[in-house]
């Protein structure tokens, strides 16, 4: 079976593969005032009621392991401060999970404040952030 493109279906294709690869892009990036006002949505963040879990020395970028963890919470947000798309991760929990938990391995280019944020059915918003120091660089940015 063969299958013929016409010079317009090629180029709409194209284009259609052009704005798929950017746009993802555009929507990750974004300032971290932006991303926080998006997931507070009006409520102030308190620095309580969230547990960030990071080691304080990271010999390899490639893989730094976080954890957090929010009592009652329904969304979690993740965010490494110094990347230029600061979005790591967002998580959403049922209203049946209790605890909410995130764990995962990010990459980071360099030493940087990781700040997570957690939002429970009331609105209310807690952060927490650490620092991690990157001695052997994982990625570019």
């Amino acid at each position: 079976m063969t299958v013929t493109l016409s010079r317009r279906d090629a180029l709409w294709l194209g284009l259609t593969g052009y704005v798929a690869s950017v746009l993802p892009g555009q929507v990750m990036a974004g300032s971290v005032e932006d991303l926080i006002t998006a997931f507070a949505q009006g409520a102030v963040p308190v620095e309580r009621g969230i547990l960030l879990t990071l080691p304080a020395e990271a010999p390899d970028g490639f893989v730094v392991p976080v954890q957090v963890q929010a009592e009652g919470a329904t969304r979690i947000m993740l965010l490494a401060l110094a990347r230029k798309s600061p979005l790591v991760a967002t998580a959403v929990f049922g209203p049946a999970s209790g605890t909410a938990r995130l764990a995962t391995r990010i990459r980071l280019a360099e030493s940087q404040d990781i700040m997570a944020l957690a939002r429970r059915p009331d609105g209310t918003v807690m952060q927490a952030k650490a620092p991690v120091a990157v001695l052997v660089a994982g990625c570019a940015g």
